[in-house]
C-alpha cells in the first residue's frame, strides 16, 4: 500500500531520485566535480586551517 501512495507523490513529468545512473569516470566534467574539486577542498581547508592556527600563536 506505500507504494501506491509513493506513486502519488512524485509529479509527473519530473525525474525520479532512481533514475539516477552511476558516475561516468570517462567523462571529464564528472571526474573533475567528483574527485578533484572535493579533494583540493579538503586541502585548501587543512592549509586554511593551519595557517590561522600559526597566525594566532
Amino acid at each position: 500500500m506505500l507504494n501506491i501512495l509513493y506513486l502519488f507523490q512524485i509529479p509527473m513529468g519530473t525525474r525520479n531520485p532512481d533514475d539516477n545512473g552511476p558516475i561516468d569516470f570517462s567523462s571529464p566534467f564528472d571526474v573533475i566535480m567528483y574527485i578533484i574539486m572535493p579533494v583540493l577542498m579538503i586541502l585548501l581547508y587543512i592549509f586554511w586551517r593551519r595557517n590561522k592556527k600559526k597566525k594566532g600563536n
